[in-house]
């Protein structure tokens, strides 16, 4: 339809667009031919383009807002539709707006735990998902023998210090018996020496000090031996001891080594530094899993409370159902109903306003052509050529 068509049909097109008086003053289109000479053939084409382009481009904004006009106008019609409804199907509309609008609100608050865990750890827990929770105890397991482990290494190692300072204090028991021993056997050969001399040269009875002498060398041997074996006996318990505590902490050296390298690959196998990290991790993973589950339940919920909302306004007649999707509050709440009528009328006023400028631009171009054909017919047949041509461009 060429740009003349146009106007035209919008001109006797629908009365409603006139519904409403505009009460706003037209602005000036900028065409005139005061300072136009049309008998100079440049000057004329160029005026007629400028008529033509002002046609061209009100009659494309036209095109536009009798679109967004028609859109606006249909929301109107699906408004005074639902409103027209019968109360049973206004509550069964109402009763999926309002679910619909639990499961936005319930959507909202999941959003804000989302992020619990970074995608990369999720991936990484969900690969060994297979694992748990038997890992994390076979891990805490470990470590605990680990703690155990070292501390009866540090036990052995005590008791086995204690041992060694008691084998030498034993040791030296030992000599020192030896030492007495060697004392009193001196002792006594002085004693007999010096009483075999006093007996000799002074003529004296020294048997009775050969009797105490003897008798105090005989209960020095005697303390002597008795504290030398007691010193004996307990060093061969205290070596006993020792071999058996090298034993052990070889035994558990090697529990040590094999408890440490199971520790490494399980750190290794696992990812984690410690097994409080593991089950950090294990916790926040369960946690994404059951908000994931959730989230999903509550998309096939919205998808099903939707579908079965947009089924019933269309079985209402209703255009656009689709956009009630977005403004189910609307059909809950009346008071929010007539707010989003009372923007909806205001567009359509914006609208009109605009399509009543841009059809008076039209229509001022295209007086201005006819009253130039009129007025110059020698020109007439070269301005319908421009006209047919600038139509055909724009095709």
């Amino acid at each position: 339809m060429g740009l003349l068509g146009k106007i035209k049909n919008f001109f006797s097109g629908d009365d409603d667009i006139y519904e409403e008086d505009y009460d706003g003053a037209w602005e000036d289109t900028g065409l005139s031919r005061d300072n136009v000479n049309m008998h100079d053939r440049q000057q004329r084409e160029d005026y007629v383009k400028a008529c033509l382009e002002q046609m061209s481009e009100a009659s494309g904004e036209l095109d536009t807002l009798g679109g967004e006009y028609n859109l606006v106008t249909s929301y109107l019609t699906d408004m005074e539709e639902i409103e027209a409804l019968a109360p049973e199907m206004k509550e069964k509309i109402k009763g999926y707006a309002k679910k619909l609008a639990e499961l936005a609100g319930d959507k909202e608050r999941l959003a804000e735990r989302k992020g619990i865990m970074p995608e990369a750890e999720f991936n990484h827990m969900e690969r060994i998902e297979e694992f748990m929770p038997d890992g994390y105890k076979s891990l805490k397991e470990a470590e605990e023998y680990q703690v155990a482990v070292k501390k009866d290494m540090g036990r052995l190692e005590g008791e086995r210090h204690a041992y060694y300072f008691r084998r030498n204090e034993l040791i030296n028991a030992q000599k020192n018996m030896k030492g007495i021993t060697v004392i009193c056997v001196g002792s006594m050969i002085l004693l007999i020496c010096v009483l075999a001399v006093l007996s000799a040269m002074l003529q004296l009875d020294v048997v009775i000090g050969y009797a105490i002498a003897i008798l105090i060398a005989a209960v020095a041997m005697t303390f002597v031996y008795v504290k030398f074996h007691e010193a004996q006996r307990e060093l061969v318990k205290v070596d006993k001891a020792l071999n058996k505590l090298v034993l052990l902490q070889n035994n558990a050296k090697i529990h040590y080594v094999n408890n440490t390298n199971l520790l490494e690959y399980l750190y290794v196998k696992y990812d984690v530094n410690s097994s409080t990290e593991l089950k950090r991790l294990w916790d926040k993973y369960i946690e994404e899993l059951n908000r994931r589950e959730e989230e999903r339940q509550m998309e096939m919920d919205l998808d099903e409370n939707q579908t079965a909302l947009i089924s019933l306004l269309r079985r209402c007649k209703i255009q656009d159902p689709s956009i009630w999707l977005r403004q189910a509050q609307a059909l809950i709440d009346n008071k929010e109903m007539v707010e989003i009528r009372h923007n909806l009328i205001i567009r359509r006023q914006k609208l009109r306003k605009q399509m009543e400028y841009n059809a008076k631009v039209a229509q001022e171009a295209q007086d201005e052509l006819k009253d130039i054909v009129e007025k110059y017919p020698e020109y007439a047949e070269k301005l319908l050529d421009m006209v047919s041509d600038y139509e055909n461009a724009l095709a």
